[in-house]
């Protein structure tokens, strides 16, 4: 994906945070786009359809949560990358965020070329959704999904079903937070499960197989996979 087809909307009712940070990115050769409050962001998402949505919590008219929830209701928006860019750091908010459907959070002020890398990892993540359903490739592991076969160095690992599908999933968007409940719906479906621990089990279980390392919980929220 070349920078200049990489389209980015800035929403933050702050003018100056808008200047800077858009600055900052069309500097590097991204396409910006701006938005000051949470309605003006749903209309400029469905026209110019981002790859990149960088969101502020706290906004008038329709705050960056609401406006998130709105965001990820929209089909042709389901690849989009979203992270909240905020000066709130509490825990309660960063869950809200995550529950919204955010794939992460960035807590301002941010240097700018801290800033620069982290969009550059976001939209990594936007790159994945684009691979073939065959593969995933992350470092040493490899996740073929058309044999369900998981190869890790020149180690071959089996995997019972179910842990294969959540493996798949969590890695198919790494370092995005999975809610619990999209688990469930994505790998169980309509299937009868015995409440949130099934989940639980298989996760200790892939981290015993795969490496405690690849999987970090977000408590309250989910998981997700880490390279």
């Amino acid at each position: 994906m070349k920078k200049k087809n990489t389209k980015i909307l800035l929403v933050d009712d702050e003018p100056d945070i808008l200047e800077i940070i858009g600055y900052n990115l069309s500097s590097e050769g991204y396409q910006i786009f701006t938005a000051e409050n949470g309605l003006k962001a749903i209309s400029k998402a469905k026209k110019h359809q981002p790859h990149l949505i960088i969101l502020d919590v706290m906004m008038p008219e329709m705050d960056g949560i609401e406006a998130c929830e709105k965001l990820r209701a929209i089909p042709e928006l389901s690849e989009t990358v979203i992270t909240f860019l905020t000066a709130r750091g509490e825990d309660y908010s960063q869950v809200a965020g995550f529950e919204a459907g955010a794939d992460d959070y960035i807590t301002k002020p941010i240097k700018p070329k801290v800033l620069l890398s982290k969009v550059k990892a976001l939209l990594r993540r936007f790159k994945e959704a684009d691979v073939s359903d065959a593969n995933i490739k992350l470092g040493n592991l490899v996740i073929n999904r058309e044999e369900y076969k998981v190869q890790k160095g020149k180690q071959e690992i089996i995997l019972p079903r179910k842990e294969f599908e959540l493996l798949s999933l969590l890695a198919s968007k790494p370092g995005k937070v999975f809610k619990r409940e999209d688990i469930l719906d994505r790998v169980w479906g309509n299937e009868v499960v015995v409440g949130g621990r099934t989940i639980d089990v298989h996760i200790r279980k892939l981290r015993e197989k795969i490496g405690d390392e690849r999987f970090k919980t977000v408590k309250g929220v989910g998981y997700k996979f880490v390279v």
